[in-house]
């Protein structure tokens, strides 16, 4: 089952007098790029919370939010003097020098960053099992969503490579006929630069048959479609962009070889429309886990 690497979670808990929400975003992403805001009072806990999601997300580009609400309007907060009384004295300094009034200073001061401040409150481990879970169930939340997208992504891919097989299935019926007309062109080439009696026909055989062994294309046929095959077995596992990349990759150099080789209009218009269906792969592995 392929899982996409876009996904979105969200859990609320209550620990003592407040109300905590968590989010969880995720984009794709080569590796796994997390970054985390948590509360100033929970951040001695944001390596436990990195370790949580890395386990579990594994890869992506992964917003990890962490916001709180205070339940009780009487919990303490103190007045962070040292700063306050620098900002005032820097604000009536300003004032000074710009010859304007200094009126309302501590006003003024007491909404700068930093005029209030709230004591440290340690996490018990009661409170952090509350939270751990909480963000367990946000995980499993943006999970199921990448489930849900990969889904349709896991659809797209395979109807892609469907029609790659198909078009392959019908590289057979122009091959008898375009390996008549190369010779033909070689042969029409041939007399006009040489009289048809001045040519040693057996050497012109042999010299033939060694130039359309050059041009044969089953190797390339039989290698594409076991890379397809192989390709669809592989998206029935979990965790398998980098894999599923790989494949796409090895069934490009098969198409473009085949395209190389095929020295025919129709084989040539085939290859285009195969190229066209992996160049959309390519673009939805990206978003694969």
């Amino acid at each position: 089952m392929l899982l996409s690497m876009t996904g979105f979670g969200k859990t609320t808990c209550e620990v003592e007098n407040k109300k905590l929400t968590i989010e969880i975003k995720s984009l794709n992403s080569k590796q796994l790029d997390l970054n985390s805001r948590v509360p100033a009072n929970y951040r001695d806990r944001e390596m436990e919370i990195r370790n949580i999601l890395s386990n579990r997300l594994i890869r992506g580009k992964v917003d990890f939010t962490m916001y709180s609400e205070t339940g009780n309007t009487d919990a303490p907060t103190e007045i962070n003097t040292d700063v306050v009384k620098t900002y005032c004295k820097q604000l009536s300094q300003i004032a000074d020098e710009l010859k304007i009034g200094a009126a309302d200073v501590l006003s003024i001061a007491m909404r700068l960053p930093d005029a209030m401040k709230t004591g440290h409150e340690e996490i018990n481990d009661e409170d952090w099992k509350t939270i751990s879970n909480a963000i367990e169930d946000a995980a499993n939340q943006l999970i199921a969503f990448r489930k849900q997208e990969g889904i349709a992504l896991a659809d797209d891919i395979a109807n892609r490579i469907y029609n790659i097989q198909n078009l392959l299935a019908q590289v057979p019926q122009y091959e008898t006929a375009r390996i008549d007309r190369i010779k033909e062109r070689i042969r029409k080439d041939l007399n006009e630069f040489i009289k048809t009696e001045n040519i040693n026909q057996d050497r012109f055989e042999q010299e033939m048959i060694f130039y359309i062994e050059k041009l044969d294309i089953t190797e390339e046929k039989v290698r594409l479609a076991n890379h397809c095959k192989y390709f669809l077995d592989t998206m029935r596992q979990e965790a398998q962009g980098r894999q599923l990349g790989f494949i796409a990759q090895e069934m490009g150099r098969e198409i473009n070889t085949l395209g190389s080789k095929a020295n025919d209009s129709e084989l040539q218009k085939i290859v285009v429309c195969m190229k066209d269906e992996l160049e959309k792969i390519k673009e939805q592995i990206l978003n694969v886990l």
